[in-house]
Formats: structure tokens, sequence, C-alpha cells
């Protein structure tokens, strides 16, 4: 039942749009490394760049395993689930990259997304390979809003207090891979 494709198009494209939550997963060279997967963003918070290539904005957090595993192999999954209308799941596979505030890039791609405090950096993603699968085992979830604690949250801690949250929190993975400087 599953389909592979060879670009994302407008139909594919509206599908993704359509979606309030995307999830994230990514993975260490070493065996004994730790797999992250991370649900993500409202439907502002995701870019398509082209047919084979998404951005997101990244966003403070509690870690930063995400941007490590890019830095030390590239590999990222990004899954969407279909949790209202037909059942349908749809994977990007491609190999991911970290652009941060002062890189290059940055301020161009960033024009591209509403601007947040929290934002930390935006993963670019060159994608693979795209496919889909039924989705039946997906629950129906009724969607109820977006939270506002990240907001809230960010607002608090302040753009000072957001730089030393990340230098505190966010330098090393879980398992000691560099992450933000």
């Amino acid at each position: 039942m599953g389909k592979t494709y060879d670009a994302i198009d407008d139909r594919l494209a509206d599908f993704l749009a359509r979606q309030p939550v995307f999830f994230v997963a990514t993975a260490p060279l070493a065996a004994d490394g730790h797999v992250n997967c991370s649900p993500k963003g409202t439907r502002d918070n995701l870019v398509l760049m082209g047919p084979r290539r998404v951005v997101y904005q990244d966003m403070t957090g509690s870690g930063a395993e995400t941007i490590a595993h890019l830095r030390e192999n590239g590999r990222i999954i990004i899954m969407f689930c279909a949790f209202e209308g037909p059942p349908r799941i749809v994977r990007l596979h491609g190999k991911g990259s970290v652009v941060v505030e002062g890189g290059p890039d940055f301020a161009d791609l960033m024009a591209c997304f509403p601007a947040h405090p929290s934002t930390r950096a935006l993963i670019s993603v060159e994608v693979e390979r795209i496919s889909d699968s039924c989705g039946y085992g997906a629950p129906f979830m009724t969607f109820a809003g977006h939270r506002e604690n990240l907001d809230h949250w960010s607002e608090t801690k302040g753009p000072e207090g957001l730089v030393a949250y990340r230098a505190e929190k966010n330098r090393f993975s879980i398992d000691g891979l560099p992450a933000l400087a």
C-alpha cells in the first residue's frame, strides 16, 4: 500500500501543510547512543523550499539531540501523521544541516518564518526519499490548539536568559556530542 515519490508535489505539500504537528527522528553513529524522536511545531514552523527540500524552525528546548546528531552524521527523518480525515503517514528521509543565527543563509531562511524569541536554529533537510503508508494504526485525534507555554517561557527568560539557557543545556547531546557553541 505504501508509495514512494520523486518529489513533494502540490498535493503532498498540501497534506504536509495541514498537519498540526510533525515528528523528527535522528540518531548518533555510536551503537550505544540514544536515538531521538521529537514532536515539532506548528503549520508555520516548516517551509517547503523546493520539491526535495524542507526547512523547519528549531526552538529552544531542554536538549539539543537533533542538532548534535545532524552535525555528526546528517541523518534525519521527518514524519507526518493524519490524525483527522483519511489515514496516512508521510516520511521524508534526508540529510539535514543546522543553520544558526549569524551563519550563511540564516537571515534569508528566517525571513520565511514568523519571528519567535525561542528560535535557536533552522534545520534544512535535503530530502532523499519521500514515502507514504496507510496510517491505519494511527488514532483519530482532535486538534485543540497549540500550547503557549514556550512563548511565555521564552518571553520570561528574555534574550540574555535564552542565551544563558542554551549555553547550559544545549552545548552537548545526552551522549556528549557537540551541539550548540
